[in-house]
């Protein structure tokens, strides 16, 4: 017997060339299709895969590409296979719901399409066609293994590629076929192993989240949802090798799913059993929201600040949009096909009940994002020239610290030189890499010579890390002859700051690309009275760089602004209030400088400060009544700066249980 596979190096792929070899000893040549740039690491996978060397040998890769004609596959190759290959198991498909149209069209379509002209022309004698339950679409009801033009709601390009896949196969080959149609495949289980993040893991972070924010007996709100099927790898790839030599079968489909299809709602709380996480003990039914008219919902998310707020909360789950599109998945698949002709072999879907545990397991220490964090951070600045305002103190201290540990070559300047030189042995201690310059960046000769140095020295700069910052917290009442503490700020947070852009974008230009990374204010979100001199500095940085950002976007020059919460820094220490409400450490601020230079978004910023500017954009007069009643409470007193009779410095009051609990409530924002 002679055996082809395409996507035999895949997941599911490499595991049924295993299970093929041990279980079908009259297998003598077992091709898998592989392109030339993946071969050694094709063997790799052979290797530790196949770990009898006898049955490594009847292997044989044949160098090809599902995307070309006759997949590329040489003709002394075709040659070499003609009319002597029994099975051809199509395996090669991109089994990925985030994935594009495009490229889902051309491997699973036009891949498919490639691959039965191929069978047909070297004289396969059966092809075993690798569906999935989406060639279903979003089918009302329950689906049988015998129906196929049924199938309803196939807009998703997974989904109809799948669907256009299996009708190749059925109307263009003139020979036997087989089809397998698995449901959500998870990993091992056994074992737990999967090879990446899909469809149920992508709920996992947001268990995660939620296990490390709530106590495992705290109650949830979630939804009930629509049904869900899974099934592990390893019974995908027993039943596969069964059914591909069961007599009498040619021209069937198979449903390789489980008889007990999950509610959303119970599958979240299975898993969150899994991660010890609070379940969600009260249910609503999905469809609820669909009665909501859709143009409401169109306009809820067309509100300034709705759609990032849900975007970002999505993206730090790391859960994909379209997944709320089969929140309500309305499809059942009866198997009975299937099920009768494995249970004669002692094949079974084992309960999801007593491997989810090792799913969540497995997940946990070998595919959680958390764990490549540094590994990407490491990547993106390795070798680069980071540059940083300020950063003889405080925020910009700590970046410095945790940038160079990460391979960065970091430059730190500020003004006064036994701070900055203090800042560079720390730094340098700690094992980084650093250089830095005495410069006072509101003088344009020393910003002149800094960007001179740094041009000899290091060559140009790969980042732009604008820190350096003056803050007034006085009530525009008490600034009426005061317009230096404006024209101050403004020198500074915001001409200086531009002052560093304008010499930095051509040296990033010179490098193929840069990143400014702004440090703003979480007052710019919340419009924080007493603070107009520092929230216009740095509100007028914020527009200077959207505007900047869209002239350079072709430059690959990113422009990014943190809107910081309140930091425990030399800046705000006058301010005797702040000793006594929440604040942000230095090296916490320091991890939304990376979380910047990780995801290059627009705007970096905590949950409060979207809320801030959500609540703004529906209803500035509410917003503007909180601001005005925090304001009224947090008195100038606060301050500890006045004089009492004998001279001395007065002692700042200690704040009320109002205060603490306002501060409390609205934690990081300056008052």
């Amino acid at each position: 017997m002679q055996v082809f596979i395409t996507g035999g190096t895949g997941f599911i792929g490499r595991r049924l060339v295993a299970r093929l070899l041990e279980s079908r000893p009259e297998i003598h040549t077992l091709y898998i299709l592989v392109r030339p740039a993946s071969l050694q690491k094709a063997d790799k996978v052979l290797q530790k895969t196949v770990t009898n060397e006898h049955l490594r040998d009847k292997v044989k890769f044949i160098q090809g590409d599902l995307s070309e004609p006759a997949l590329g596959v040489s003709e002394e190759a075709k040659a070499q296979m003609a009319g002597s290959v029994d099975h051809f198991f199509h395996l090669g498909a991109i089994y990925d719901l985030k994935a594009d149209r495009d490229s889902q069209y051309a491997v699973n379509v036009q891949g498919s399409q490639y691959a039965v002209e191929f069978a047909r022309e070297i004289g396969v004698k059966t092809f075993h066609l690798m569906s999935s339950i989406a060639a279903a679409g979003f089918y009302p009801g329950v689906f049988r293994e015998d129906m196929f033009t049924e199938a309803t709601g196939l807009d998703h390009p997974y989904f109809s590629t799948k669907h256009e896949s299996e009708r190749i196969v059925r109307d263009q080959t003139d020979f036997a076929y087989r089809i397998y149609r698995p449901s959500f495949v998870v990993g091992d289980s056994k074992t737990g192993e999967m090879d990446k993040v899909d469809g149920p893991y992508y709920l996992f972070n947001m268990l995660k989240s939620i296990r490390q924010a709530l106590p495992p007996w705290f109650p949830l709100l979630g939804l009930e949802g629509g049904y869900f099927n899974l099934v592990p790898v390893d019974f995908v790839v027993n039943a596969i090798s069964q059914l591909a030599f069961e007599p009498d079968q040619d021209g069937q489909a198979f449903h390789l799913t489980d008889k007990k299809h999950w509610r959303f709602g119970q599958l979240l709380n299975l898993f969150a059993r899994s991660a010890h996480s609070p379940e969600f003990d009260v249910r609503i039914n999905a469809r609820l929201v669909e009665l909501v008219p859709i143009m409401l919902r169109k306009n809820l998310t067309a509100i300034p600040g709705v759609k990032e707020i849900v975007d970002d909360l999505l993206e730090s789950m790391g859960i994909p949009k379209d997944l709320f599109r089969f929140i309500n998945w309305p499809t059942q698949y009866d198997n009975r096909k299937a099920e009768q002709l494995l249970e004669k072999a002692g094949i079974f879907v084992p309960d999801l009940e007593t491997y989810a545990p090792a799913l969540w397991d497995y997940w946990e220490r070998n595919l959680d994002a958390a764990l490549f964090t540094e590994k990407t951070l490491e990547d993106r600045l390795n070798h680069k020239v980071v540059l940083i305002t300020g950063g003889s103190s405080g925020i910009g201290k700590a970046t410095a610290k945790r940038l160079s540990q990460v391979g960065a070559v970091v430059i730190i300047c500020a003004r006064d030189p036994e701070k900055l030189q203090a800042a560079h042995a720390e730094i340098e201690k700690a094992g980084g890499r650093v250089y830095s310059y005495v410069a006072d960046i509101t003088q344009q000769q020393d910003v002149d010579n800094l960007f001179s140095s740094i041009k000899a020295q290091l060559g140009g700069v790969d980042y732009l890390i604008n820190n350096a910052g003056h803050s007034i917290r006085r009530p525009v009442t008490e600034s009426l002859e005061r317009l230096h503490d404006f024209e101050r700020t403004i020198q500074l947070n915001y001409l200086a700051a531009v002052s560093m852009v304008l010499k930095s974008i051509p040296l990033m230009e010179e490098r193929g690309g840069g990143h400014v990374i702004n440090i703003s204010s979480i007052g710019v979100l919340s419009n924080a009275p007493r603070f107009s001199a520092y929230v216009g500095s740095k509100a007028a940085l914020e527009a200077f760089s959207r505007c900047a950002a869209a002239e350079l976007a072709d430059h690959k020059v990113h422009f990014t602004n943190i809107n910081m919460p309140l930091v425990r820094t030399p800046m705000i220490a006058p301010t005797a209030l702040y000793n006594n409400v929440p604040a942000l450490t230095p090296e916490e601020a320091a991890e939304l400088v990376v979380e910047a230079v990780l995801k290059r978004s627009e705007r970096v910023s905590t949950r409060l400060g979207k809320f801030a500017e959500v609540v703004h954009a529906l209803s500035p007069k509410t917003q503007r009544q909180i601001m005005n009643t925090a304001f009224r409470l947090f008195k100038e007193a606060d301050k500890g700066k006045k004089q009492d009779g004998s001279g001395e410095k007065a002692k700042a009051p200690q704040p009320s249980p109002a205060q603490l609990m306002f501060a409390s409530l609205m934690k990081g924002v300056h008052w």
